[in-house]
């Protein structure tokens, strides 16, 4: 069974200022000639790795709900120049969004299990995108 991680998304108001930023470090990366990866770097390396890989994603709680999910591609640990372990997670560059779900705060990432995990957020093809503050409204009245 796939198992997945659930983080906060800190200094991050939105799905859209996400994917602002991933844009902006992908813009980065090319003007300085390197290919551009998404990863991000964690203290703990999760230990249930077989379960995580493949399938699972990093689902983000930005302003108390789950939004969006990455998916993983890989875990890789490392030691950084301080000497200090560290685990940097590889995800796709693709953001998913997902049904909105509450989270209370909590530090670190969390195992999250499939059954337990927002399903992703159905596509309305001909409808714009709702404005996150109008969705999280709505998800905080259990609308959506």
């Amino acid at each position: 069974m796939t198992l997945h991680l659930v983080k906060l998304c800190v200094g991050v108001d939105s799905v859209e200022d996400l994917q602002s930023w991933l844009d902006f470090q992908r813009d980065v990366a090319r003007d300085e000639g390197h290919d551009f990866e998404h990863t991000h770097v964690t203290r703990m390396v999760p230990s249930r790795r077989d379960e995580l890989l493949p399938g699972g994603s990093l689902y983000w709680v930005i302003k108390g709900m789950v939004q969006v999910r990455s998916p993983l591609i890989d875990i890789r640990p490392f030691t950084d120049k301080g000497g200090v372990k560290r685990c940097a997670l590889v995800l796709d560059t693709k953001l998913v969004r997902t049904e909105t779900q509450p989270r209370r705060p909590f530090q670190g990432w969390r195992y999250l299990k499939a059954e337990d995990a927002p399903r992703d957020a159905r596509a309305v093809a001909d409808a714009p995108d709702m404005p996150a503050s109008m969705r999280r409204e709505l998800a905080e009245l259990g609308l959506l």
